[in-house]
């Protein structure tokens, strides 16, 4: 795992430390929940298009917890990997990084490979996650970002 997030800091696209912005995290969460609506206008429609949008739905909900903390990523498997990270420290639900893994595979098959694999949403479920982590950026303190960034950059140097 440490090699991993290594490797993501080293990439161009990988993840950066930035400036925390509780500004672009709230649009980031306007973006989960527009997307969520967007999915339930889906439906059983498209298997393609059920697993993308909900696909982007959670990614959207994630990424607005790490733009909060000053953390971006423009390589998905790298986001997948921060938000693993931050399972462990007690900021994202259990499971999250796996949700997200999963997801974005069942995407890929879909999306890319037109495998037309049946998708399963609980919009409940995808609605309870979004606002879980719509209240973790609301909620974090400055001191908890500083904490979690210096633990991060820790990480990075073992």
């Amino acid at each position: 795992m440490a090699d991993k997030l290594k490797w993501c800091f080293r990439e161009k696209r990988g993840i950066k430390l930035v400036k925390p912005n509780k500004t672009l995290a709230g649009e980031y969460i306007n973006s989960a929940e527009e997307t969520l609506v967007v999915l339930k206008n889906i439906r059983e429609r498209s298997n393609m298009w059920l697993a993308t949008t909900k696909y982007y739905c959670e990614y959207f909900a994630v990424y607005a917890l790490m733009v909060r903390m000053g953390i971006k990523s423009e390589i998905h498997d790298c986001t997948i990997e921060i938000a693993r990270f931050l399972e462990r420290e007690g900021i994202l639900p259990k499971g999250t990084g796996k949700l997200l893994e999963n997801d974005k595979e069942l995407r890929i098959d879909n999306q890319y490979y037109l495998r037309n694999r049946r998708v399963t949403v609980d919009f409940n479920k995808l609605r309870d996650f979004i606002l879980t982590i719509k209240e973790r950026v609301n909620s974090l303190s400055n001191e908890r970002i500083h904490d979690v960034r210096e633990k991060l950059k820790k990480r990075l140097e073992a």
